[in-house]
């Protein structure tokens, strides 16, 4: 049975739009807590030759910002903030009667300046360091949208065809090959068939999801349990009885049922509800375990996390120090049980599976940020599962490695609608509190689409506000403002980043409309495009969702 772990390493463009409490800090607590430590526990284990061929997804955007110099020296700004605040926390923690904290926030201290001290020898790049890792045949390196866009609530295909685009262009400029997966955003599938949202213009046809990721040029992509199993949203209610075999189990990639007639197979993996709850489930899977880093407890002004989670029920005050060898043990054992699960997997697999059936595969994909962000002593877990698996009989392989293994044939699925949020369905993205975006956005798209062609054709000025306005308008596209807006955190920033880019591109589609472009036009182009400094041949992708 072979075993797919895929990471999907997202954020909204942040670079120059603000930086605490919102803003590049974002960047850089990911930079600092999910990357780097992901990159430092690959770096073990080539040393070690295990194998940890993880599948990772890089969004466009994401990919942007970590390749921007703008990057580096917030980064650095960060770190000495961050390293200052540790230096200085030993003594605060003795004068106020919390001596018994000071060996945790030493250990803060060492950690920040090793991190520190590993961006540093990878040259501030992180995308280059990836790459690396993928060019030496350690790990898949996959993409997404360009601006990770909900694309089944696009109103036009061409915008569907831009955003997917703009994505493939990006990976080959970034990490110099074409990516063979795709990260829907938000896992979000729709497919051919009548088309009209509350509030949109309908539409008696539009073509799939994944038909845009088959002309896209993609091999495979990842779906949620139930859009293979046409039931619940949150997976089988009970995760022990998931069929292992047949039409309806997430061990199988199945080939996608209305692309089967183009010139390759497009596929879809399935996440495995069973795997995948042991890791994302704070309340019933490991990241609840009472000896892991607390995430909510912050001590201030150093922002040192120095306690642990010492249980469900305990209150903030209740909270005991933190331990970082009792943690690693917590890590090393929920390793060897998730290998555990993953072994029984495999033989009941073996069980019932007939002669000439593909070969199985657990799929389970997550947010990177998970690992080392929310769940402090996540990469950890991953560094010590690959030990295990080397060992246990499972095989651990990249997505491409999984599809293109094998000749024996693959089931074919229709898939249903739906998304990997809350609810399953698109609702976390489309509702009372985020119709307003939509509305913005399909007018937007209506008068883009109508001025792209010529302008396309122009002369350098209408080419550059083009470009400029593709950019502003795939930079309001980004689901994370809906969802940030639909959980109500930091919904302000949110409204104020989309209504920003929104309006940016809709002035400047004005623009393109009329014809007419003065000097104080240029003059804002030159400056919106060193604000949002990314994407930087969109018109080839603009020509490309126009064919």
């Amino acid at each position: 049975m072979d075993f797919v772990l895929t990471l999907h390493g997202h954020l909204p463009y942040v670079l120059q739009h603000g930086r605490w409490p919102h803003g590049s800090v974002w960047l850089c607590e990911a930079a600092f807590d999910s990357y780097l430590p992901l990159i430092e526990a690959l770096q073990a284990l080539e040393r070690e030759k295990i194998a940890a061929p993880i599948t990772l997804g890089i969004t466009p955007v994401l990919a942007n910002q970590l390749a921007h110099p703008a990057f580096v020296s917030e980064f650095e700004t960060y770190m000495a903030r961050r390293i200052e605040g540790a230096a200085g926390a030993p003594a605060h923690l003795s004068a106020s009667g919390d001596a018994q904290l000071v060996p945790i926030a030493r250990f803060w201290h060492e950690r920040l300046t090793r991190l520190l001290a590993l961006f540093r020898s990878l040259g501030g790049d992180l995308v280059g360091a990836f790459r690396g890792f993928e060019d030496r045949g350690r790990i898949e390196l996959i993409s997404s949208a360009a601006t990770h866009g909900f694309l089944p609530l696009f109103a036009r295909d061409e915008s569907i065809r831009l955003q997917l685009a703009v994505g493939v262009a990006e990976h080959k400029r970034l990490f110099g090959r074409a990516p063979t997966g795709c990260w829907l955003p938000e896992c979000a599938y729709r497919p051919g068939g009548p088309w009209g949202p509350a509030g949109a213009r309908p539409q008696s046809y539009r073509a799939g999801t994944d038909e845009h990721l088959a002309a896209a040029g993609y091999r495979y992509f990842f779906v949620d349990t139930h859009l293979v199993r046409a039931g619940e949203a949150l997976g089988y209610p009970d995760v022990d009885a998931i069929p292992v075999t047949g039409e309806r189990t997430p061990y199988v990639a199945y080939r996608v049922a209305s692309v089967k007639r183009r010139a390759h197979d497009l596929f879809a993996l399935v996440r495995d509800p069973k795997a995948s709850s042991q890791v994302w489930s704070r309340a019933q899977g490991y990241p609840g375990d009472e000896w892991y880093l607390e995430f909510h407890k912050i001590r201030w002004p150093d922002g040192l996390r120095l306690w642990r989670v010492t249980g469900s029920g305990v209150d903030l005050g209740g909270k005991q120090r933190y331990d970082p060898g009792a943690a690693g043990n917590s890590a090393r054992n929920h390793a060897e049980h998730f290998a555990s699960v993953l072994r029984e997997t495999a033989k009941r697999i073996a069980a019932h599976q007939p002669a000439r059936a593909p070969e199985p595969v657990v799929t389970a994909p997550f947010d990177a940020e998970l690992f080392g962000h929310w769940w402090f002593e996540g990469v950890d877990f991953v560094e010590q599962l690959y030990r295990q698996l080397a060992r246990n009989g499972v095989r651990p392989v990249t997505a491409r490695q999984h599809i293109g293994g094998g000749g024996k044939s693959r089931p074919t699925i229709q898939l249903t609608e739906g998304s990997w949020g809350k609810n399953g369905d698109f609702s976390m993205w489309l509702n009372d509190q985020t119709a307003w975006t939509w509305q913005r956005l399909w007018a937007l798209e209506e008068a883009y689409w109508a001025v792209a062609t010529k302008a396309l054709a122009g002369g350098p000025k209408p080419r550059a506000v083009l470009a400029q306005a593709t950019r502003s308008m795939l930079l309001a596209q980004a689901s994370d403002w809906q969802f940030i807006i639909s959980t109500g955190e930091a919904a302000d920033y949110a409204n104020q980043r989309f209504d920003e880019h929104c309006g940016q591109a809709e002035d400047l589609v004005r623009v393109l409309a009329n014809g007419k472009i003065d000097d104080a036009t240029m003059h804002r182009v030159e400056a919106l495009g060193a604000q949002d400094s990314l994407f930087p041949n969109v018109l080839r992708s603009i020509a490309e969702a126009l064919e």
